[in-house]
């Protein structure tokens, strides 16, 4: 709406309030000089709708200056901030590098679609890492839970415990021996726990703890006896073996 048509707006209102109001003095003189009949009737229908309507444009007039009033200073501050705004950038932008970034946008349009499907992708992607990462905490927090309850972390502790002295009651030359001679213990273990050793260790234990020890002096004519029984024997046999071997091996001296 331009300035000309705001000015006509007041005049244009007040010829409808006056058309209105020779049209109401016209519609009560007539009634006091003629008695209604459906002429008139008709006549009065269509005053009430012209009324009607002139009430109806100025209402909307009113709303439409209402919401001008409204609008006008949020449009006055706006456009007042833009101002500033721009004020602030100054000469650094030029229209030439607008028009050159939207031909830039314009050529990689495509860059930029498929950019966008890799975002999509990879937002996706963060969901079922973000879900899968829940579960997988769920899980290690109830792992952890019943590891704690049959006693693992204790363990670990009483482990750490054991490195800690091991740490302070060897130095670094018993590690460097140990480095020498871990095939040779390693060996020695492993011989060790062969079944037939296990089982003879196991057997020459459990006879030290059931065989009652006599008290008192052994006679020669007691191990004389005993001498007589095939086990003691083999038994003795594997003794003398056991000496044989200790008899061929180096004293420390002879190293």
């Amino acid at each position: 709406m331009d300035a000309s048509t705001e000015m006509d707006m007041p005049q244009l209102h007040t010829k409808i309030d006056q058309l209105t109001a020779q049209v109401q003095a016209q519609q009560a003189q007539i009634e006091l000089l003629v008695p209604k009949n459906n002429g008139y009737q008709q006549l009065d229908t269509k005053l009430d709708a012209v009324i009607a309507y002139v009430d109806d444009q100025r209402r909307r007039q009113a709303d439409m200056d209402e919401f001008k009033n409204d609008v006008l200073p949020i449009a006055n501050h706006m456009v007042k901030l833009s101002i500033d705004e721009l004020a602030e950038i100054g000469s650094d932008f030029q229209l030439e590098d607008m028009f050159f970034l939207v031909k830039r946008l314009l050529r990689d349009v495509n860059l930029l679609t498929d950019l966008l499907g890799r975002m999509e992708g990879a937002v996706e992607l963060f969901d079922e890492v973000q879900v899968i990462g829940n579960q997988a905490f769920h899980q290690a927090v109830l792992e952890l839970d019943r590891m704690e309850r049959e006693g693992y972390f204790n363990f670990a502790r009483g482990g750490w415990q054991i490195i800690q002295r091991i740490v302070e009651e060897f130095d670094e030359d018993d590690v460097n021996a140990l480095g020498d001679n871990i095939v040779a213990i390693l060996t020695t273990v492993k011989n060790l726990t062969q079944p037939e050793i296990m089982d003879l260790t196991n057997n020459a234990l459990s006879a030290f703890n059931e065989e009652p020890v006599p008290e008192g002096n052994v006679s020669i004519f007691q191990l004389l006896r005993d001498m007589s029984d095939p086990k003691v024997r083999r038994g003795m046999a594997r003794l003398l073996n056991m000496v044989k071997v200790l008899a061929d091996q180096p004293t420390p001296s002879e190293n």
